[in-house]
């Protein structure tokens, strides 16, 4: 399984790569254009229908900020260094282009449902390429790998956080978290982006004063850890594979976390009101760098400001390590505050993903009723229980798997329809520039 995984995420990370630059240089690279980034947050579309950007953005964070921000970034630094950090950091901005396009292409895409708007890299594989069995493909893999994978990660790490500190059966913790998430799922997009709307920024401002508060009583190790962090960037020996291992690692985790190529944050995109769709591509750039820099980055440093090289452990699932590292950092109280971000990030991924599955499902199955959905959100919250005793290895190589197929697809898919792109970037540029006269 890890030759079959290594073998496609060098495949996805050349396809990552060269669609990042290639759009990077056709769009100006906008995407560093942070004045104009931000610029987009503010709504002057009077379109009620749908959901606003600012709220799609918040489903798409939630299913980003989950525990891959945790134990994902935990794990990239327990199989590939502290060199993979740096990794991260620049796939992100080397991707980033391929982020705004996929949710650009999300809005010119997207269809009317109702009074929602459905829309992903399904439907412009379908709609954009004519490919009507590709975009199957797809939306049946966005399933597998939320609903079966993506989720159950989530309940996996909330049922072996708690279970190493508490002696509380894994099974009830899973029943727990089901139970919660079917409250809130039940309610489909609005409850989904109004949950999201009130939890994602608070879950985020709770985050980043954590870490910088571990930031600022360590900054004294700050120098040495930045210039360890580039010097094992290039560090030949490292591992196995050579400094190939460490790079792939770092791209893979990064990828994980921000999903930026994947085409997934392209699913909450296709259901935005924006009439402009490059604005939502836009929105959808400043979330990655949220979660890279931001969320990501302070997890590393928490975690490398620890004495995290002084522990062993089997059948990692990554939570571990940061527990420990909340743990040498706060006490007792960090174990607490980490449960809390635990079952936050967890909830947010867990709402957010099942929307995915759920709005590819209707993209399989067109007039699907009420009632099958309900029995969805069903099962999905029994997966949610199994995930909860399930080996946590498995679960991370089989969602590593699915992912970088997803990101070839979707690559071969956003570069197939860089002609599309390329006019709305003309067009938004053209707009711009009549704005300002």
């Amino acid at each position: 399984m890890e030759i079959v995984n290594n073998i496609l995420w060098s495949i996805a990370t050349i396809m990552l790569v060269g669609s990042g630059l290639y759009f990077a240089f056709k769009l100006d690279f906008v995407h560093l254009h942070l004045k104009k980034l931000f610029s987009t947050l503010k709504k002057d579309d009077k379109n009620e229908e749908g959901i606003s950007p600012l709220s799609s953005l918040m489903v798409s964070l939630g299913a980003c900020i989950g525990v891959g921000s945790l134990a994902g970034i935990a794990l990239a630094i327990y199989k590939g260094g502290v060199g993979t950090i740096f990794w991260i950091w620049l796939s992100c901005l080397i991707v980033a282009p391929n982020s705004l396009v996929e949710n650009t292409l999300a809005i010119v895409f997207h269809k009317k449902s109702g009074k929602h708007f459905l829309g992903g890299p399904a439907y412009y594989i379908k709609k954009g390429l004519g490919n009507k069995k590709l975009s199957f493909i797809y939306a049946i893999l966005i399933i597998i790998t939320y609903i079966f994978g993506f989720l159950t990660i989530q309940s996996n790490t909330i049922a072996k956080s708690f279970t190493n500190f508490f002696n509380v059966p894994s099974i009830l913790i899973g029943l727990i978290v089901g139970i919660a998430s079917f409250i809130i799922i039940f309610k489909g997009i609005k409850g989904i982006s109004k949950f999201s709307n009130i939890f994602i920024p608070a879950m985020g401002l709770i985050y980043l004063g954590i870490s910088l508060f571990v930031v600022l009583k360590n900054v004294n190790l700050l120098p040495s850890l930045l210039i360890n962090i580039f010097k094992e960037a290039f560090n030949f020996k490292a591992l196995g594979y050579g400094m190939l291992s460490v790079i792939l690692i770092g791209i893979q985790r990064g990828i994980f976390s921000n999903e930026a190529g994947l085409g997934t944050a392209a699913i909450a995109s296709g259901s935005s009101s924006e009439s402009i769709p490059i604005k939502q591509g836009m929105i959808s750039t400043l979330g990655i760098y949220f979660v890279t820099f931001i969320v990501c980055t302070g997890t590393a440093f928490i975690i490398l400001t620890s004495n995290y090289n002084a522990l062993n452990y089997t059948d990692v699932n990554g939570i571990e390590i940061t527990l420990n590292a909340f743990n040498y950092h706060l006490g007792n109280f960090g174990n607490i505050i980490l449960y809390i971000c635990i079952i936050a990030f967890s909830f947010s991924t867990i709402v957010s993903g099942y929307y995915y599955g759920e709005s590819n499902l209707k993209f399989i199955f067109k007039n699907i009723s009420d009632k099958n959905l309900l029995i969805l959100k069903i099962f999905t919250c029994i997966l949610l229980v199994l995930g909860s005793f399930l080996s946590p290895t498995l679960l991370w190589n089989l969602v590593d798997i699915m992912a970088a197929v997803l990101a070839i697809i979707n690559i071969y898919a956003i570069f197939s329809l860089k002609h599309v792109m390329i006019e709305e970037y003309q067009f938004y540029k053209r707009k711009c520039q009549d704005d300002r006269k």
